[in-house]
């Protein structure tokens, strides 16, 4: 058997058990064509791109034969994957642009991957790019032909798979998304029966598709509404639009049951999460939504095997789990399949109808045909709604004898104008929706939004304006109807998808807007302003910790609220407290109630996502409270109480939330529009109550409760206290402001572990390995590992290495004065050795960091790091266990315009592999740290009028700080910031250091996202900085010690992906009870099993020099004798020839 194909079977076989590692990078790439994806794709135009890895850990199952049934189908039955339809762009960022290999090409590709582990002679069969631009129809009568034509080959009268990507999709600029949605459905019934007709043995699997919105299939754009959309808006309307789709093509398809008139043909519904490929602008930056083409092509692969009617799980960070075909359920599902017993087709909608909730015993208020103007015409009032509408028996409704000039002295009937900002709960996204239409929660009902629609009257439509008219029927700024015209929002400025961030150009806008509308008089008439948000900042916390944390939340709302202050006369401002959303969870717990649990987890997965018990939860409701804590700070800190005229109030009845629930325990989904994430009209009138009697409650005895389950009376102005509640009119004191912190001494850290044991005995696993256990540190690097600047005061100063207090080397004095790695390491094992200590070189130790060093000089560094590791009596070089930590790039980076080819990704790429094949080749019992390159973009932010910030900064890295914004320049070294991150992290994840149980590479990758902390005034906080502006200061050091010792305690594919430079001396983490190893590879996923087959080589360099010099010599020698016996034997036969003639005469 040749090497080659004995490489590619075992490949094979290892790869079907789940043990990729070794089989990926330069090894095997050339000669496993079926499993390519295992390793580095290559483009069609020789571009290199990494997509990851297809870990699959599914064991064979015995051989069948081929089935008669298409609902008996299994993975190892497709003979053909083919596609029709399209897909926007996978690549992210300013990569996203078309490319001769499609989309769709890219996905199937990925997929024809994953099946061939299961029939290796699997075809995969692509439309020429002439077809990508016709109707489906067309499409699927060409690949109908192009099947045909195949069949001369035996190999493919197999079964087929067919991906149909849905057609153009509704755009949600237009006016009716319905009848977009109807056209969809149209286009790929039509391209169905084309299949049905045309093509035996094929399983249809439908994909409903809606790309970022702006963005359909096939490149049709939106238009001008698109630039309003919000990165939540976005992903509200995508999912929506997504959802609506698949549920609309569910029932047709239902409707003519293709699926069961014939055993050779059925017809599959995909379910995935909305936004896949496309990006989402979250926390100032472009974040990707995880979903690329190899996330997509294991969702599609997830879709085919689980049971209809099930929704695709979704996890974390970017890890879709993989489901394999097992031993009692080996089929691609179908519904027959999926439903056994069901003697009738039914479709996902259908087989969830038994769980929608029961139909409400009243109807939501219908504004699609309402006449409600800004006027005082009175209306005649309809018949009391006792559920919608509300009763308020209050006998004084009048106003004051004459206009207050003190808001303190503002009674109901004296308020002349409302107005909102806030988000889609105050925007009215789907409260008077359909129950059972979940397109219409993109429809924004504004006329019935709880604090500031106007809709018919208080008999119906519970609404904070509603309330208002019976005091003053001249009361205008509400809004009406549906929608977010001009006309119909008139002063409700919230926006879907609003964040804090939002918050200021709403404020901007409302202020423009009383100034010159002509019902509002500016200057004599009072107005009440309700502000609501957060939700959204919530759903979002976890993409940027820093950008929505609680002070940069109170911070924006600031920002909102002095304008206001500023701008605007005779002002109350209800500040509504963020709502507790956490109890919202329960809604998608229970799958009985049906709630479309898909589309929140991508509208809120911040929420959604974490499990019962779970840090993430933890984190999640500190944050909430958070929130909250912080509107109160900043009103109580009376900023807003220097006028007579203005205040600001907060109204905390959304402190606490009571779900409401069934009578057998269950959350009452009527309370919730068809999305189970936004409020109906139900909970809204409820809220509108809520914040009505807020109002007329006093400072300090105020509801902070809002309980949907218990219906409660309407206040009224009392004839002694008549007023809307202010601090003043409450006898309300501000508490004393919080006493001042004293003064950060230092940036020690303290450890609250209370495991700090090592081993039983010393692990010989890398993949076992306890804090306790590691005996010796080192580091390579740059100046930012050799301590430059870290305690510079001025620019005389800057070039002294504090190498003691480097971030990941240094171990001056101890924890809890000096935060290090070394230093949190010396608390779990006080023998450590070989950090430095100190200034300069002198007692560096294993700290081989030069300043000014390069990728290129990192081969040397571990040279002269083996041979001090060998050399030092306080190290045993084959039994300590070793931790080194290698950080490099930022110069390679800095300097990358100036000799392009030197710099390159390549060059970059080959100088760490040659590092670490050193190390892997040379030294046992390592455990290396390999650290992104931060992203340097954001150090253009930092700016001061110091000498060392103006003079030095650029010079330390003029490729990146002297481009012009939005430079080709600046758009080239950001492109290559990230493929030196990708580079990094492409060669470990290879698996090209598995190969050794005493060895492992870490990606540790905390900077992939780098985010510039900020001071108090929003600006770049110069504290964690050298007098450069550039290298980081000790305060710099430490945090990066601490984000590095916590990259290291979270499991791979986990890995917090952004730095968080916070002081907080408590926020160090501890090895857990279960997990108390730092974590590998191995270890983060449990099913994998330890490499069978060496990555690299083991055999020192030397040694193989000498086999090869020895090889060369003995085939020199050997060649020798050989020719030397054949010319003796040659020369005795010529003898003999001579001595025959002779004897003959």
């Amino acid at each position: 058997m040749d090497t080659a194909r004995f490489v590619t079977l075992a490949a094979l076989a290892v790869t079907l058990l789940g043990d990729l590692p070794a089989l990926t990078g330069s090894h095997i790439q050339s000669e496993l064509p079926l499993v390519s994806g295992l390793g580095p794709a290559v483009s069609e135009g020789g571009a290199d791109r990494t997509e990851g890895q297809l870990l699959l850990p599914c064991s064979a199952l015995p051989a069948q034969p081929p089935p008669s049934s298409v609902h008996s189908v299994r993975p190892s039955d497709i003979s053909t994957v083919a596609a029709i339809g399209a897909l926007p762009p996978i690549l992210p960022g300013d990569q996203q642009v078309q490319t001769d290999r499609s989309a769709v090409a890219t996905v199937i590709g990925r997929l024809s991957e994953l099946l061939s582990l299961f029939n290796p002679e699997l075809s995969t069969l692509q439309l020429d790019h002439t077809h990508q631009h016709r109707s489906l129809s067309e499409q699927a009568e060409a690949l109908a032909l192009s099947l045909r034509s195949s069949e001369a080959r035996p190999s493919d009268r197999g079964w087929r798979l067919i991906l149909l990507f849905s057609g153009e999709q509704p755009c949600p600029c237009d006016t009716q998304v319905s009848p977009a949605v109807q056209s969809a459905v149209e286009q790929v019934e039509s391209a169905v029966q084309v299949l049905h007709r045309q093509v035996p043995r094929a399983l249809v699997s439908v994909v409903p598709w809606v790309g970022q919105t702006g963005q359909a299939l096939g490149g049709r754009r939106c238009g001008q509404c698109e630039g309003a959309l919000s990165a939540a808006g976005v992903r509200l309307t995508d999912a929506v639009l997504t959802r609506a789709l698949e549920e609309a093509l569910e029932q047709q398809l239902v409707e003519k049951q293709w699926y069961n008139d014939r055993e050779d043909f059925t017809v599959h519904i995909q379910a995935l999460p909305t936004g896949t490929g496309t990006d989402y602008k979250v926390g100032g930056r472009e974040t990707p939504a995880g979903h690329d083409a190899l996330r997509l092509a294991l969702q599609l692969w997830t879709g085919l095997l689980q049971p209809m009617g099930e929704q695709p799980a979704m996890e974390d960070n970017d890890i879709s789990p993989v489901v394999c075909p097992t031993k009692d359920c080996p089929f691609l599902r179908t519904h027959r399949n999926s439903f056994p017993s069901s003697p009738q087709p039914r479709s996902r909608t259908l087989h969830k109808s038994n769980a929608t909730p029961p139909t409400p015993t009243h109807t939501p208020t219908s504004t699609q045909n309402h006449t409600t103007t800004h006027s005082s015409t009175p209306t005649v009032p309809k018949p009391l709604d006792p559920v919608l509408g509300s009763e308020l028996h209050c006998t004084d409704h009048s106003p004051s004898d004459t206009p207050p000039t003190s808001v303190h002295y503002l009674r109901p009937g004296d308020i002349k104008v409302v107005a909102a900002i806030g988000d889609s709960l105050t925007a009215g996204n789907g409260v008077g929706a359909n129950p059972n239409n979940i397109l219409d929660v993109l429809k924004q009902y504004r006329g019935l939004s709880w604090s500031i629609g106007g809709d018919q009257t208080l008999n119906t439509v519970t609404t904070l304006p509603n309330l208002l008219r019976r005091f003053n029927a001249a009361l205008t700024g509400f809004s009406v109807g549906i929608g977010n015209t001009a006309a119909n929002a008139f002063l409700n400025q919230a926006q879907p998808g609003a964040t804090t961030v939002d918050l200021p150009g709403q404020v901007h806008t409302l202020v423009k807007l009383m100034k010159q509308d002509q019902r509002v008089d500016f200057q004599r008439d009072w107005k009440l302003v309700t502000v609501f948000i957060g939700g959204n900042d919530l759903c979002d916390y976890c993409t940027d910790s820093i950008y929505f944390s609680p002070r940069n939340f109170m911070i924006r709302i600031q920002q909102a609220l002095d304008i206001l202050h500023k701008e605007v006369p005779r002002v109350f401002v209800n500040l509504v407290e963020p709502m507790h959303i956490t109890p919202l969870r329960r809604l998608h717990q229970d799958r009985s109630l049906g709630c479309p649990t898909l589309i929140v987890n991508i509208l809120c997965r911040c929420v959604v996502k974490p499990k019962e018990g779970s840090r993430e939860l933890q984190t999640l409701n500190d944050l909430n409270r958070a929130y909250q804590r912080a509107v109160l700070e900043l009103v109580d800190s009376g900023r807003y109480d220097t006028r007579d005229d203005f205040t600001v109030v907060v109204q905390p009845f959304f402190r606490e939330v009571v779900l409401p629930l069934l009578q057998d325990g269950r959350p009452d989904r009527t309370f919730f529009t068809p999305d189970c994430f936004h409020l109906s009209q139900k909970a809204q009138s409820h809220m509108a109550r809520s914040l009505w009697n807020n109002m007329l409650e006093p400072l300090g005895n105020k509801t902070d409760v809002q309980n949907f389950t218990t219906g409660f009376t309407l206040h009224c102005p009392s004839q002694h206290a008549p007023f809307l509640r202010t601090y003043r009119n409450s006898n309300y004191s501000y508490p004393d402001p919080d006493p001042t912190e004293p003064p950060i001494k230092d940036w020690g850290s303290d450890l609250t572990c209370k495991n700090r044991a090592p081993s039983d005995s010393p692990p010989t696993s890398a993949h076992r390995l306890r804090p306790g256990d590691v005996r010796v540190v080192a580091a390579l690097g740059d100046s930012l590992s050799a301590g430059f600047g870290v305690r510079a005061k001025s620019i005389l100063t800057l070039k002294t290495e504090w190498r003691g207090l480097s971030w990941s080397i240094g171990g001056d004095k101890k924890l809890e004065t000096v935060t290090t790695l070394p230093n949190i390491l010396k608390e779990f094992n006080p023998s450590l050795f070989g950090f430095s200590t100190g200034q300069g070189k002198a007692n560096t130790r294993f700290n081989m960091a030069q300043s000014g060093a390069k990728a290129a000089d990192i081969p040397e560094q571990v040279e002269n790091l083996i041979q001090a590791l060998k050399d030092s009596p306080e190290v045993d070089f084959d039994n300590d266990w070793k931790m080194v930590t290698l950080f490099i790039g930022g110069n390679d980076l800095c300097q990358y315009c100036l000799d392009r080819d030197t710099l390159s990704v390549q060059n970059y790429s080959q100088h760490l592999r040659d590092s670490l094949d050193l190390l892997y080749r040379e030294v046992p019992r390592v455990f290396v740290n390999l650290l992104e390159i931060l992203q340097i973009e954001g150090l253009r932010r930092i700016k001061d009028d110091s000498l060392g910030c103006s003079l030095l900064q650029k010079n330390m890295c003029p490729c990146f700080l002297i481009p012009g914004e939005d430079s080709l320049e600046l758009s080239e070294i950001k492109r290559v910031n990230r493929e030196y991150q990708m580079e990094t992290e492409r060669l470990v994840s290879g698996g090209r250091y598995d190969g050794r149980e005493d060895f492992t590479v870490v990606i540790q990758p905390y900077f992939r996202n780098s985010i510039i902390p900020l001071a108090a005034d929003g600006k770049p906080d110069l504290s964690f900085f050298s007098v450069d502006c550039f290298h980081f200061s000790e305060r710099g050091h430490a945090e990066m010690a601490i984000a590095l010792w916590n990259n290291m305690l979270e499991p791979v594919g986990r890995k917090q992906v952004y730095n968080n430079f916070t002081h907080n001396r408590r926020k160090i983490h501890c090895p857990s009870k279960d997990q108390p190893y730092f974590f590998t590879r191995n270890n983060s996923f449990p099913w994998r099993t330890p490499s069978t087959l060496p990555a690299i080589n083991t055999v020192p360099l030397w040694a193989a020099m000498v086999i090869l010099a020895a090889g060369l010599l003995i085939g020199c020698l050997t060649t020798w004798l050989l020719l030397s016996r054949k010319a003796q034997q040659r020369v005795r036969e010529k003898e003999r020839g001579l001595e025959l003639p002779s004897t003959a005469l």
